[in-house]
């Protein structure tokens, strides 16, 4: 490791810390911060591999934006990193729309922060304001924390052209991240993704106004998009923003929607970046999050509890059984309800039968096939996209561009687009809809879980397992996927059964093959930097094995889509079981491949 020497520039007003490694700057940072004596003690210490992960990369912008630890170095979330990437960003912008500077952007933060960085959401919330600031954009900068939805929302309402959000969503709370939005309202895809990356390696020189964030704040060009709502209502229901910035907005809409505000749960309604109270702050894992929400139902008589996620873009469901057990809806039986709930409240209010043929629903390939099942016997339209909102969202715009209704979206990783007035997750109206729902089930006497059932048996079970196994090898992760493509040691071959399981069709996102289309082409968008392939079978069963984009992962989302009438629960769930063990035992060989299993 060659020495590392730091010295002091000064850049516009603002002193500025540069790392030099021989002659190359590879690290600067506002000399306010503590990132300097971070990276001093770091060379103090002898952390020269902690020094190379901070040092010798830069953060890769994709359709996802930016997601990493905060910190010192390139490969970090700092000060610098995020003016820098604004730079890029609004230099993109400028060449994208010609009238920025009359319509702007809206920036958005969550509540994370991270003391020996001296970096947080609101920090660099700030600082992506006072670039944009600097160049004439007008810039809606909410004075408050704020959940995600709200900044797409923003972005279509206002007319804006572009809407970033500053959160992780439910990552570690060492973690932040760089979320953007297009002028659609949807997270951008690409190619924007690479223009913008393109757009921040020409603009890494901080501009000498980037840092002042004073005087942004006192520019006539920023302004503060924050409203709430007010109403009035009933029916016991829990709400947890587990330490996020959920709170305040899920009590205003229950307000919105008439409905009796939830409990929430006083040690976790404040927003926290250390979340204290959890190992993980993802209510997608389940009861381990939900512990003090369930205490607090039994405490109140509450049977239903609601969970965002810190940024309050997903939402979680449990509701306690007749036996006192608690049972945590999976995304893809929250998916259901709400897919139901949404196309009856559409179906009441409109009595032309002819116009559900303008009805669209989605949800992304990985999730459920139940709003297939549904839009089949009630006459709209179904559609799958990639996985993630990005695909979802911009497809929506598409067709509502083409004067068509998307009534409904959703994806396994418990996210819900419930209005086409945000063309992206909402785990705030979410909940208002599903606090609506819950109501009306029990002035029917009908519980949640027993109108799940009832959905079941009226358009045939759809049974799921997802789960996942750890490799942080890429040669044994690409050396799995190849074999399933080169089956039996035949080139481009797949395999026809798995174990006692005949396979009907192989669809291959990474290579574009689909044998289910006449000319063996995949329809959806294909990707060669991923690896994903599904595989369906003769039973009605559907298994996706894909890499994720942020995580040492190979996931896998299994499914048995039974025909209505079968409702041999029990057997169906044996069958489904049956099937997982044989994807792991002949596709994944967790074994001969050193493959680690999810963490109980």
């Amino acid at each position: 490791m060659v020495p590392i020497q730091f010295n002091a520039l000064t850049v516009g007003p603002c002193p500025i810390w540069c790392a030099f490694d021989k002659n190359h700057m590879i690290f600067e940072t506002h000399a306010h911060t503590p990132m300097p004596s971070m990276v001093q003690e770091m060379v103090k210490d002898g952390a020269t591999e902690a020094l190379k992960k901070c040092l010798s990369s830069r953060m890769e912008f994709g359709t996802a934006g930016l997601r990493a630890a905060m910190g010192p170095g390139t490969s970090c979330m700092n000060d610098l990193t995020i003016i820098q990437t604004t730079q890029g960003f609004c230099c993109y912008l400028e060449q994208s729309f010609g009238d920025l500077k009359e319509r702007g952007v809206v920036i958005g933060y969550d509540a994370r922060a991270h003391p020996p960085s001296g970096g947080g959401s609101k920090r660099f919330a700030s600082l992506a304001a006072a670039v944009f600031i600097s160049r004439g954009v007008p810039v809606h900068l909410f004075s408050d924390i704020t959940p995600t939805p709200f900044v797409p929302f923003a972005v279509s309402h206002l007319g804006l052209c572009a809407g970033i959000m500053v959160t992780a969503s439910h990552n570690p709370k060492q973690d932040n991240g760089y979320k953007v939005y297009w002028e659609n309202g949807a997270q951008i895809v690409s190619p924007h993704d690479k223009g913008i990356s393109k757009a921040i390696e020409e603009n890494l020189k901080p501009w000498p106004e980037s840092w002042n964030t004073e005087e942004a704040s006192k520019s006539s060009l920023m302004k503060d998009p924050m409203c709430f709502y007010t109403c009035l209502s009933e029916v016991k229901i829990v709400h947890t923003s587990v330490h996020g910035v959920g709170h305040a907005f899920v009590q205003s809409a229950f307000k919105a929607f008439d409905l009796h505000p939830p409990y929430a749960v006083e040690e976790q309604k404040d927003p926290d970046p250390e979340f204290p109270t959890v190992k993980y702050p993802n209510p997608e894992e389940g009861e381990g999050v939900l512990t003090l929400s369930f205490a607090l139902a039994d405490r109140v008589g509450a049977s239903v509890v609601l969970a965002n996620d810190p940024d309050a873009d997903r939402l979680a469901m449990a509701e306690k059984q007749q036996n006192g057990q608690w049972r945590v809806f999976t995304g893809n039986e929250l998916g259901a309800l709400l897919g139901w709930w949404i196309f009856r409240c559409w179906k009441e209010q409109n009595s032309d039968a002819a116009a559900v043929k303008n009805l669209y629903m989605l949800s992304s390939t990985v999730s459920s096939k139940i709003l297939r099942a549904i839009a089949l016997k009630e006459g709209f339209h179904f559609e799958e996209t990639l996985t993630g909102f990005k695909w979802m969202g911009n497809r929506a715009k598409d067709l509502l561009d083409q004067g068509k209704m998307v009534l409904f979206a959703f994806e396994e990783a418990i996210g819900y687009m419930c209005s086409p007035s945000v063309l992206d997750k909402d785990g705030v109206s979410a909940a208002a809809i599903a606090g609506e729902m819950v109501s009306y089930l029990a002035t029917e006497n009908i519980s949640v879980s027993q109108q799940l059932t009832t959905i079941y048996e009226e358009y045939g079970y759809h049974l799921s397992k997802n789960s996942y196994f750890i490799c942080h090898d890429q040669t044994v992760i690409r050396s799995l996927f190849d074999r399933l493509r080169n089956s039996g040691g035949q080139k481009n071959s797949y395999p026809t059964d798995c174990g006692a399981f005949s396979i009907s069709t192989v669809r291959d996102l990474t290579t574009g093959y689909d044998s289910n289309q006449p000319d063996k082409k995949a329809v959806l968008p294909t990707s060669s930097s991923s690896q994903m392939i599904t595989f369906t079978f003769s039973n009605g069963g559907v298994a996706t094995m894909r890499t994720s984009g942020t995580e040492p992962k190979i996931k896998y989302y299994t499914e048995l889509c039974a025909a209505p009438g079968n409702s041999d629960v029990t057997h169906l769930k044996k069958e489904l079981d049956d099937l997982v063990d044989a994807i792991i035992e002949n596709f994944f060989e967790p074994e001969k491949n050193k493959l680690q299993p999810k963490p109980e």
